[in-house]
């Protein structure tokens, strides 16, 4: 940052009695001292590692309120009647989509009728390319002989996604016009929105069985927070026109809701249904770990035995079932309402409608008569899971694959990954903690170290230390080499519009992809190995750092590069001296998202074997012990919370040196 940009930042109280810099200086040299000492044995043992003997018993503590809340406040008995309806309505829908023996006893429904009417519903969403999507998307799964699989997991997502929905919306309209409960919930959507999926999981386990009932339970947890956000947005977006046009003409408090503000939030609000759903789906994948059946409990059943075409097929399965309900979704919001002049049919408004049901019904009699329009057994399916298994395992085995890989794997694990982990794991608490204050003091503030030193330090008297910094060090080492490969490609891409929207496009498509999916190249490649844990980190962190950076550098206005160009600017003195500084703060959304997933994906790939607090997590899923499973997911919520607060306020700062607002 140059001189004049800190001169334009807005003024903040000096830290500790100093200004900023001097303050991260002093931070930073403090730190590095304490470093030295330890490496010289002149630092005492309890500036190492805080004594055990000073670690407060949070686990405990937690324990005794979720026993007393638990028991004694009757919640386990209340959540267990919850319990009897959703598992009645998850009965209903298992029944109908892949043939649970459950009341009404009717499915399971064709697999042909199902995909004929999804695809007749792309076809109204978005033409024949989402009609082919759809259909596509549905007769692949059934053609793999995975129909049966997928349908258990959409069984519970049909049901968790509107429930998370209503929740989202209802809570998100409260919030709205209620500013203090909006000012209560945030900190808390914030909190919920970093912790690890874990986190959610054995509570549902304890309180709502395990199966599909504690993994609709889970997923509606996990998928509220964004819906409530966007409520929230699109509520007070609305014009104050268009508002007092709805006083004016009348209408009750009920009636402005309904007719008045909800319809011009529609946007908002349906981005929010697009954000469920795909959370919904990438929850309900990864429930496997609690007992949940469907295509997640097979896909870690066959990674696990290294089984990689099965492993390879139902990803692709995943993958396709998730980017169709992106882009329907997606379509659905930038779909227009459709108005019809007073005297029309009602066949021909509904004329999509009648068509879907149409299909859905020619095509489940013709499943009477038609054993493969109704099903396809694992003998008939189009599968080949098996030769897939036999080409990679002889392409894995050539020698020029096991050269490059055993010998990427030796360079990066000797000479990378290992030495940066024990040099983390070799600063005293205190110093990593000063580092953390150091680095928030430079680019954000005074709050925002305060807080991230304040988080950091709650880390520490966890009594997780070690643990939380094998954690940082596979997002650190993740997050590094995602920008040395992600901003060239990101670079080259901006270049031209052509380029850039076809990584904008592969960057798009990449987002929906379920976690779990990004696992399977890693360990094709590395096997089950602390590598294959980086490079699936990398991978998933990659993408919003390419993404970001094309949108940023494309956002920078043609007058300043002309500019640039007519002070005889070269390429790369326009790169690093105009356009980049330019496209910062739109760049520090990807970074900060990159860290986000980054934090997320260390915590799934606790399958591979981490010795991190994914690990610790994975391992409490085990027992009943809650406070344990708190206590680690809020470690890895507050290291998010803290790069989170430093990255955006950065980036904040920035747009007002720049003039874009804050």
């Amino acid at each position: 940052m140059s001189a004049a940009d800190q001169q334009s930042l807005p003024s903040a109280p000096p830290a500790f009695g100093i200004d900023r810099p001097k303050a991260a200086l002093i931070c930073f040299a403090v730190a590095i001292a304490l470093t030295i000492a330890q490496y010289t044995g002149l630092l005492p043992a309890f500036l190492h590692r805080l004594p055990e003997s000073l670690i407060p018993p949070f686990a405990d503590w937690l324990d005794v309120i979720f026993e007393f809340v638990k028991e004694d406040l009757g919640l386990l008995a209340f959540t267990r009647f919850l319990t009897e309806g959703l598992e009645w309505v998850l009965d209903v829908t298992g029944n109908l989509l892949f043939g649970r023996r459950r009341w009404p006893y009717l499915g399971p429904i064709p697999w042909s009728a199902i995909a004929a009417a999804v695809a007749v519903l792309g076809y109204w969403l978005g033409g024949w390319r989402m009609a082919l999507l759809a259909g596509g998307t549905f007769l692949w799964t059934a053609l793999v002989g995975q129909w049966e699989i997928a349908m258990q997991t959409m069984s519970v997502l049909v049901v968790a996604a509107p429930m998370a929905f209503v929740i989202g919306l209802s809570l998100g309209i409260t919030a709205w016009k209620y500013p203090a409960f909006e000012n209560a919930i945030k900190p808390i959507l914030a909190v919920l929105q970093t912790l690890p999926f874990f986190t959610y999981l054995l509570p549902a386990v304890i309180f709502f069985k395990v199966g599909p009932t504690a993994g609709a339970v889970a997923t509606v947890v996990y998928a509220i927070p964004p819906m409530i956000l966007m409520t929230i947005l699109g509520l007070q977006k609305v014009s104050p026109e268009v508002v007092e046009a709805g006083k004016m003409s009348g209408c009750t408090r009920l009636q402005m809701l309904r007719h008045v503000y909800i319809p011009s939030a529609r946007t908002e609000i349906l981005v929010g249904v697009n954000q469920v759903i795909m959370l919904c789906l990438a929850m309900v994948v990864l429930t496997a770990f609690i007992g949940m059946p469907g295509l997640g409990a097979t896909l870690l059943q066959f990674m696990g035995s290294f089984r990689l075409g099965r492993s390879f097929e139902i990803g692709v399965t995943i993958v396709l079932i998730a980017v169709a309900l992106d882009r329907m979704s997606k379509a659905w919001v930038a779909k227009q309402p459709e108005h019809f002049e007073k005297g029309t049919p009602w066949w021909q408004q509904h004329r999509y409608a009648l068509i879907g049901l149409s299909a859905f019904v020619l095509f489940y009699v013709l499943a009477q008569f038609i054993p493969y329009l109704n099903e396809i057994g694992r003998r008939q399916s189009l599968s080949m899971g098996r030769e897939i298994d036999g080409v990679m395992r002889t392409f894995l085995a050539l020698d020029w694959v096991t050269a490059i890989t055993g010998g990427l794997r030796a360079f990066l694990n000797n000479n990378v990954f290992i030495p940066f982990r024990n040099f983390l794991l070799s600063i005293p608490t205190p110093a990593l903690i000063l580092l953390i204050v150091a680095f928030g003091l430079w680019l954000a503030g005074r709050k925002q170290a305060m807080l991230a030193g304040l988080f950091f330090s709650l880390v520490a008297l966890s009594g997780w230390w070690d643990r939380a910094v094998i954690t940082l060090y596979s997002v650190l080492a993740a997050v590094i080499l995602a920008t040395l490969i992600g901003l060239p490609i990101a670079i080259l891409a901006a270049r031209n519009e052509k380029s850039a929207r076809r990584v904008l496009l592969a960057c798009d498509t990449a987002q929906t992809f379920p976690s779990f999916v990004y696992l399977l190249p890693a360990i094709m490649l590395f096997g089950i190995t602390d590598i294959a844990v980086i490079f699936s980190i990398l991978i998933f962190a990659t993408v919003p750092l390419v993404r970001y950076t094309i949108e940023g550098l494309r956002t920078v206005p043609p007058e300043i590069t002309e500019a640039a160009d007519m002070a005889g600017a070269t390429r790369l003195q326009k790169l690093l001296k105009v356009q980049i500084p330019l496209a910062f703060p739109t760049m520090a959304v990807g970074f900060n998202q990159a860290i986000m997933f980054a934090f997320f994906m260390v915590i799934i790939a606790a399958f591979i074997g981490t010795q991190d607090l994914g690990q610790e997590l994975q391992r409490t899923l085990a027992g009943t012990n809650l406070g344990t499973n708190f206590v680690l997911g809020i470690c890895v919520s507050l290291m998010a919370l803290s790069f989170d607060l430093i990255i955006m306020k950065w980036a904040s700062d920035r747009k007002r040196v720049l003039g874009l607002g804050g």
